[in-house]
């Protein structure tokens, strides 16, 4: 069932007895057992194809950096690999039962985030691939990535089994919890961080909690004035972005004198075109900075290549910072198998799409779309480059300290599905025992051996010259 404006027509006509009807009758077609399986198409393409596919629309000089990234471990090459698991879940059992879909819902894209109001929440944070889709496809895409991080870490097969089973079983029953709730406690619920922090201290001892307050102390330190502090520096008395080619060029090392000017007029109107997206009281926030400067950045791992711009804007003086980041937004990967967006700006897609997952959104996100210098018209959505995030570090994380970041992550992905899907068939469907939550655990561990053996062509590829990769990343 696709959403129609974020919502599922059946369960606003139907009643709570009828939405548990659908989804037990959902165990028919999908029954909950089924979800253990994998079982790769016969004709699945080449891995390196998909990933050349999309390297060929990207700027060229940044996909050696893409692939040296993906090249460092499994885990790193499943961060980027989220095309390849769209078209391996389409083959896996469906629920029928939609919600709207992060497209890319790996451990790490769930962060300590800032809201509006100044206060520290837990969140999802990226949204690239954002599209309608079947519920089940987020929830196996963060429990494969665990099993991953733990294969890193060397946990054990029974470890990483309990750590899955935590992390789908927190997504379960709160799920159920919500199910229970009126709509507008639903869209009213977040994760606060003094929740995380009182897990910590139940779950992780005196240390883990020390560490956990650390990381929420360094969170509210990543805002604008950081950034600002560690992009820019002062050159002929004016703030410029500091050169760190390839990962950060500025515009005035990116063109020629002759094409700068140019460039500079279209990045300008991308702010000012943008601008058209946000709310009146926004609009006239941003119309108070002015824009000083401009630099390509390279970001992430699968979005390596895309083009990504971060305007520096000051506003009163130059201790008032604005930092935007300006970043392509191309078709979501999901799109072959769930069916197009309803939106013609793909920017836009990446808007509505964390808009309706999100708790608290950033109050600069926008999207425009805009001609580049090489005359082609490209689809951007807009955010602030830092506003107090926080990312985990599963490296640093012990069996437990997984477990308890599994299952805040679960938490979070359920109260995400829950504002868009049909909350009360889903739960219904997942039922209160654990059959789903040890099929699921099941399917992490085949998928994280096709993931790793994925990742063996491509640094073979890199090795025989197949690929390029930089030799710094």
């Amino acid at each position: 069932m696709r959403l129609v404006d974020g919502t599922d027509e059946k369960a606003v006509e139907a009643t709570p007895r009828e939405r548990a009807e659908r989804g037990r009758a959902a165990r028919k077609a999908a029954p909950r057992s089924a979800h253990a399986a994998f079982h790769p198409a016969a004709h699945r393409p080449d891995p390196l194809d998909v990933l050349e596919e999309q390297s060929a629309t990207r700027a060229q000089d940044l996909v050696p950096v893409r692939y040296a990234r993906m090249a460092e471990s499994p885990f790193r090459f499943y961060r980027g690999a989220a095309a390849l698991m769209a078209m391996d879940l389409a083959g896996t059992p469906d629920t029928g039962l939609a919600v709207q879909l992060c497209g890319d819902a790996h451990l790490l894209n769930f962060r300590l985030l800032a809201s509006p109001e100044r206060r520290l929440v837990f969140d999802i944070n990226d949204f690239d691939e954002t599209l309608p889709g079947p519920w089940e496809w987020d929830v196996k895409r963060l429990a494969a990535s665990l099993v991953l991080a733990g294969r890193e870490n060397g946990f054990d097969d029974a470890e990483r089994a309990a750590v899955v089973r935590t992390a789908v079983a927190s997504y379960r029953t709160r799920m159920r919890y919500f199910a229970g709730l009126g709509n507008l406690d639903v869209w009213y619920a977040h994760g606060e961080v003094e929740d995380i922090a009182a897990l910590a201290d139940r779950r992780l001892g005196t240390r883990g909690a020390h560490q956990v307050s650390r990381a929420l102390t360094k969170a509210r330190g990543r805002d604008n004035l950081t950034a600002y502090e560690k992009l820019t520096e002062r050159v002929d008395g004016e703030r410029r972005f500091v050169a760190d080619p390839p990962l950060v060029v500025p515009l005035a090392d990116f063109v020629r004198d002759a094409e700068r000017d140019g460039v500079e007029r279209l990045l300008r109107g991308l702010v000012s075109g943008y601008a058209r997206s946000l709310p009146p009281d926004r609009r006239h926030l941003l119309r108070q900075y002015r824009v000083v400067d401009m630099a390509r950045k390279a970001v992430g791992v699968g979005s390596v290549g895309t083009r990504c711009w971060v305007v520096l804007l000051l506003g009163r003086d130059d201790g008032d910072p604005l930092i935007l980041q300006a970043k392509e937004a191309d078709r979501s990967v999901l799109e072959a198998y769930t069916g197009e967006s309803r939106y013609d700006n793909q920017g836009h897609r990446v808007v509505a799409g964390q808009r309706l997952m999100q708790a608290f959104g950033d109050i600069f996100l926008g999207w425009d779309r805009a001609t580049g210098f090489d005359g082609k018209r490209r689809d951007f959505y807009v955010r602030q480059l830092h506003d107090w995030k926080g990312i985990a570090r599963p490296a640093d994380m012990e069996p437990r300290g997984l477990r308890a970041f599994g299952q805040v992550c679960g938490a979070t992905l359920a109260r995400a599905h829950a504002r868009s899907g049909d909350r009360i068939a889903i739960a219904a469907y997942l039922g209160r025992g654990d059959v789903f939550d040890r099929a699921v655990a099941a399917f992490a561990e085949l998928y994280a051996d096709r993931t790793e053996e994925d990742h063996r062509a491509l640094v073979k590829a890199v090795r025989d010259g197949r690929l390029p990769a930089a030799d710094a990343a």
